[in-house]
């Protein structure tokens, strides 16, 4: 894997909880900032997945792509955070309904 340097300024704040992460995790700065922009980049993608599903922007199959997650691992995180995102009002469920028992009787 090549690594690309990346310069950024941050505040003291975000630098003494980088700091308190390398103590704990007795690894070097550099590794634990690169393990956390993963991290980040990870929770960013299912968020903005979820959201984009919920506004109904994007199909469950196009979020589940977008959170880089297979379609079970996307489903279990809907479940997970109380997202519903099939939207059918009652009379169209009742309509499907009507169609799956007339389709049946045939």
């Amino acid at each position: 894997m090549i690594l690309k340097p990346l310069a950024v300024r941050i505040t003291e704040e975000i630098e003494k909880e980088i700091l308190e992460v390398v103590a704990y995790e007795k690894s070097d700065k550099a590794t634990i900032v690169r393990i956390l922009l993963k991290k980040g980049l990870q929770e960013w993608r299912k968020q903005t997945a979820l959201e984009l599903l919920r506004d109904g922007k994007v199909t469950f199959a196009k979020a589940a792509e977008l959170a880089k997650l297979s379609l079970w691992e996307f489903a279990d995180l809907l479940k997970q955070c109380n997202i519903e995102w099939i939207r059918y009002k009652p009379e169209e469920i009742e309509q499907e309904i009507k169609e799956i028992y007339m389709a049946e009787s045939k």
